[in-house]
């Protein structure tokens, strides 16, 4: 399929559901169009294992230091959960995204002979998409419009999909996390630690011991792999759960600091403020209509 078919495709969709009372932006399990008629300001936000092609537009992705920008038939390949910053640089834009099932490539990974390992791999990485993977994205997409072919179907192509990023000239990351004696599947680990206690203090030599590191290798390994050290990751997401909490309503900007982890209350709003650009209770008063 060539990218102007695809287009074509998820632009029909997505018109379509603009003028229905329910707008499906999820046509397909795993995968979602986005469309944003205006350029946009960075935004702090957190990225799951994704592949994102843009159809239309650009954008800017920035992780830590490291900032991609990709546009028309270009894809984001994210294989680790990252926080980061992003903002469309050119509109109207229009994206796929697909979510990355890592047991799946795992899965894929034993029935194909092994890919050879790469050098260079980020957990980031653009590249323009070839077009096997434009087709097998196309048939996906296409799948929604019949339930019966997505309850059959829609396993054997997201499968597909899959392999194809596996064996990608930029899928070097993924064949590297689904080692499980890897440094990167180890900071995959750490990284789930980290995820499910953001509240709890991070002890370095402690982490590192469970994911099989030594102190100075993890976080070596883990500044590599996330463009941030483990503390200041942890920072990340308690703000970012912080935001969502406010957003949500109902708890007082003290309550939420020191639900995601914080001592102080104090240093918890001038942080928030230096990251979001707002104050914490500026989000809150948001949600409440105040």
């Amino acid at each position: 399929m060539h990218l102007e078919n695809l287009v074509e495709q998820a632009s029909r969709r997505v018109s379509a559901a603009a003028f229905s009372r329910d707008p499906d932006t999820h046509p397909t399990d795993g995968l979602a169009l986005l469309r944003q008629d205006h350029p946009s300001s960075f935004d702090a936000s957190f990225y799951e294992p994704v592949l994102c092609l843009i159809l239309q537009g650009r954008k800017q992705v920035s992780i830590g230091p490291q900032t991609l920008s990709f546009g028309p038939g270009e894809c984001l390949l994210v294989s680790h959960d990252l926080p980061v910053r992003s903002r469309v640089t050119k509109a109207p834009y229009l994206a796929l995204v697909f979510r990355v099932d890592v047991a799946t490539i795992r899965k894929v990974y034993c029935e194909v002979a092994e890919p050879a390992p790469d050098d260079h791999a980020c957990a980031a990485e653009t590249h323009q998409a070839d077009p096997g993977l434009l087709d097998a994205l196309g048939r996906y997409l296409a799948l929604a419009d019949s339930p019966s072919d997505v309850k059959v179907l829609a396993p054997l192509v997201s499968k597909e999909i899959h392999y194809r990023l596996l064996v990608a000239p930029f899928g070097g990351m993924l064949r590297r996390l689904i080692r499980y004696d890897s440094n990167e599947s180890a900071i995959a680990r750490a990284i789930g630690y980290i995820r499910d206690d953001i509240r709890s203090a991070i002890v370095i030599p402690e982490l590192a011991r469970r994911v099989g590191m030594s102190a100075s290798s993890f976080h070596k390994h883990f500044k590599t792999t996330t463009k941030t050290t483990p503390l200041q990751y942890q920072k990340e997401l308690r703000l970012l759960e912080a935001r969502r909490l406010l957003r949500m309503g109902g708890a007082s900007v003290t309550a939420t600091a020191f639900d995601v982890g914080y001592e102080s209350p104090t240093q918890f709003s001038r942080e928030y403020a230096r990251k979001f650009g707002v104050p914490p209770s500026r989000d809150m008063a948001t949600a409440t209509g105040a």
